[in-house]
């Protein structure tokens, strides 16, 4: 039972982990251009936006035009970025795992509205799977191994500010 317990906790902490990753990912991916989603050439550290390839042509459905209309604002480039890194850097070290994680779904919520409806199934894709597995994280303790959850809760701060957990 200890076993199957410690290999639960075990998943939980990978799961965090990797979806961390993913938001990880996205924020150096669009920073530095590194030739995945975004090509050198619209990498926002040399003056591109990161919000407006995908906002301008890969929105689509009932509120694509909210989003377009969005494209390239600076003020949504730095939300979106700030985003990025906060989430990623919170479920990848966990800390702060509960804000990191409510962002997060938030995001995938938004994101899952910008490309209503799904192409291969009329409601649910990937951002709908992801904002489930990023409720249940916020959900549950993922923190206790492989991460900076001890010290970050020992923080007195911390102790006063539950969410900041």
């Amino acid at each position: 039972m200890m076993e199957q317990l410690r290999q639960y906790r075990l998943l939980k902490s990978a799961v965090r982990i990797t979806m961390g990753s993913i938001f990880l990912w996205a924020f150096f991916d669009k920073l530095f251009g590194l030739g995945f989603a975004t090509t050198a050439d619209k990498a926002w550290i040399t003056g591109a936006s990161p919000t407006s390839g995908f906002l301008t042509y890969g929105t689509q459905g009932p509120l694509a035009w909210i989003y377009q209309v969005l494209a390239g604002n600076p003020v949504i480039d730095w939300i979106y970025m700030i985003g990025l890194l906060a989430m990623g850097l919170g479920l990848v070290l966990g800390i702060m795992v509960r804000l990191a994680g409510y962002g997060a779904i938030a995001f995938m919520v938004i994101l899952w509205t910008a490309v209503l409806f799904p192409e291969n199934n009329p409601l649910i894709d990937e951002h709908v799977v992801y904002a489930l597995v990023l409720l249940w994280l916020t959900r549950t303790d993922t923190t206790k191994q492989f991460g900076l959850s001890r010290w970050w809760c020992s923080l007195e701060f911390v102790k006063q500010r539950p969410i900041l957990r």
